[in-house]
């Protein structure tokens, strides 16, 4: 049987490699030194054209099975390394068959949970990466996907633009169903949980792991944040109308779970409404960043988080999930933020500052909306607020002029 590479590999140069050498005495100068976890095969690094790949020699039918998993990922947007080609027919110098040969393009800016842990980790970067391997999961179960052996060392960590993320990076084990069993899902992190606490002892046996982290409680932690995500997502919101009181309750309690909404997606039926949100691990600061450039105003993380929030949702309600987020964002401040703010009377502005002000009316919004079990709206509650909150506040900036002065 010839040589045969299959798949969209995209660089001829692929062909070229010594794929009659076992992969495990391939020339120095073809590879590439990059941090990897424990793997029961070899997987080698290599540079071509400027581009990485990760090499990993296996079985011809594991190798065909995992490259069609991680395509079926990549089409149901689940994070995961990007499959190339599966090279077979290999054989060496004399005849002799080898292993066939997986290849993925290396995932830029990434290290494996294991070198991760290998280091200092300050506290709320531990959470963070917690929270990212719970979203992962989540997301792969959403999918229908049964991974069957996540550890730290076939998982990805990649930190872009202030936005923490988990990517699976071997799906040899994987399944994907039309709806993963509640048998499955149970059984995939009973294995995550046993995968996780020994890499962490062996870490901890090589004194490579810091001594603030428990391998039992941190193995732990993460089934307890992913069990609490997954009964955030899929307990059943439908409503006869759509109400955005609803929605803002379910956004707080993700916010409280200590997970940001990057995107919501609404799904109407006749009559109704379903929710789905998508869960997104961020950096302090993440909000403030991206509400700067966005539109212009320089306010506090938790104030940006809330107006980021009310952006989504005006985003979401007024079906512009396609649209250019800079358009949408020039809109919502044209069409809400702006209206907001200048219906408070002028003698009254100088109480809160507008990022405040607006803060504080979404929040009588919520509040009067599940007093009244509906959605009141934004411009009652606006009204609502000014009437019965506004005008009894103290003037912040008169309270701050002293300050200022001194």
């Amino acid at each position: 049987m010839p040589l045969q590479m299959t798949g969209a590999p995209g660089d001829h140069a692929l062909l070229q490699l010594p794929w009659e050498v076992p992969l495990e005495e391939w020339p120095e100068n073809r590879l590439v030194p990059l941090p990897r976890g424990i793997s029961r095969h070899v997987v080698r690094f290599a540079r071509i054209s400027g581009r990485i790949y990760a090499i990993k020699e296996v079985g011809e039918r594991l190798a065909r099975h995992e490259y069609r998993m991680l395509r079926d990922l990549s089409r149901h947007d689940v994070p995961a390394v990007e499959a190339v080609a599966v090279v077979t027919g290999r054989t060496d110098a004399s005849g002799e068959p080898l292993d066939s040969a997986l290849i993925t393009e290396h995932l830029q800016f990434s290290l494996p949970y294991r070198a991760v842990f290998s280091g200092t980790l300050r506290p709320d970067t531990m959470t963070r990466l917690l929270d990212a391997l719970a979203v992962l999961l989540v997301r792969l179960h959403l999918a229908g996907f049964y991974w069957g052996d996540c550890s730290l060392s076939n998982t990805l960590f990649r930190r872009d633009a202030g936005a923490f993320a988990a990517y699976l990076v071997d799906a040899e084990t994987g399944e994907l169903h039309p709806l993963i069993s509640e048998g499955q899902r149970a059984h995939d992190i009973d294995v995550a949980h046993v995968n996780i606490f020994g890499e962490l002892l062996d870490l901890q046996a090589g004194e490579l792991l810091h001594p603030s982290v428990d391998p039992m409680e941190t193995a732990e932690e993460i089934c307890r944040r992913y069990h609490a995500l997954w009964a955030e997502l899929t307990q059943a919101d439908v409503v006869d109308e759509l109400e955005w009181h609803q929605i803002d309750a379910r956004i707080r309690r993700l916010n409280d779970l200590g997970f940001d909404v990057a995107e919501m997606l609404i799904r109407r039926k006749v009559g109704t409404g379903r929710l789905l949100v998508r869960p997104k691990v961020v950096d302090a600061g993440h909000h403030q960043r991206r509400l700067l450039r966005l539109t212009g105003l320089d306010v506090e993380e938790n104030q940006a988080r809330r107006l980021l929030n009310e952006l989504d949702a005006y985003r979401a309600a007024n079906r512009l999930r396609h649209e250019n987020e800079e358009i949408v964002a020039h809109r919502w401040l044209a069409e809400v933020f702006q209206p907001t703010v200048q219906a408070v009377p002028p003698p009254l502005r100088g109480k809160l500052e507008p990022a405040q002000l607006f803060h504080e009316i979404l929040d009588h919004r919520w509040f009067q909306s599940e007093a009244a079990g509906t959605d009141i709206g934004l411009e009652k509650a606006t009204r609502s607020y000014i009437d019965r909150v506004l005008i009894h506040k103290p003037d912040e900036r008169s309270l701050l002029a002293p300050e200022l002065e001194a």
